[in-house]
């Protein structure tokens, strides 16, 4: 399957096979055309022999990018959530070009998981470099992290597949980074001391949506778990 390039539909049965039998063709209206984009810039950068590695390796890059800049000035959180943006831009279009060219593998999968968590902390680091308490970024980040452990333990224990069933799962913490940040750097044109009170309140969504998903996952996985056997 190495370099053969897949249809829309040829990659939409094969995108759902992995993840769960969801076909992206019946998905609601913004997520069938963001799961197209993706499609088709994968299909592209396949074209081009650009690797999902690569594209993966690029998005960590642009993830270390968001603290870097979203300290240099009062717009300086924009031009973070822009990084933000585009970080997970590349993080859909790495799967899109793995599963556009044949080139899904296990490792590919546990590269992708490493770099979603990296980028993570790269924009808990820059809240926490724009005024969010120490605290209060560090319990963001433990969430999220326990939440994709109870998952992976899941799976170990014989879950064949979780899905998307919490508030606080990866696409809400991407929205409460791109918003977070967008929104400090708009308050901050008008206030600077404004920039520190709007990140922590982005820091406080991030934290009650991970806990809040993380007892849902937990309660998932308890149910399954039990009529399992």
């Amino acid at each position: 399957m190495v370099g053969t390039q897949l249809k829309w539909d040829e990659y939409a049965t094969a995108w759902a096979r992995l993840h769960g039998g969801f076909d992206p063709r019946v998905a609601a209206p913004v997520v069938r055309a963001w799961l197209r984009f993706a499609y088709h810039v994968g299909y592209v950068l396949g074209r081009l022999r650009v690797t999902p590695t690569a594209v993966t390796v690029g998005g960590v890059l642009l993830c270390l990018c968001v603290p870097l800049f979203s300290v240099r000035s009062a717009q300086g959180p924009i031009v973070g959530a822009l990084f933000v943006l585009l970080a997970s831009v590349a993080d859909s279009v790495d799967g899109a070009v793995a599963v556009a060219t044949g080139r899904t593998t296990r490792l590919g999968y546990v590269y992708d998981s490493v770099a979603d968590r990296l980028g993570e902390i790269a924009w808990l680091a820059a809240f926490w470099l724009i005024g969010a308490p120490g605290a209060l970024v560090v319990a963001a980040g433990a969430l999220s992290w326990l939440h994709e452990y109870v998952r992976a333990r899941a799976v170990a224990a014989g879950m064949r597949e979780i899905g998307a069933v919490t508030v606080g799962e990866r696409p809400t913490r991407v929205c409460v980074a791109l918003v977070g940040l967008l929104l400090a750097g708009l308050t901050g044109l008008i206030d600077l001391d404004l920039t520190a009170g709007t990140i922590t309140m982005a820091t406080a969504v991030w934290v009650l949506l991970a806990g809040f998903g993380l007892g849902q996952l937990l309660s998932t996985v308890r149910r399954a778990l039990l009529d399992a056997g």
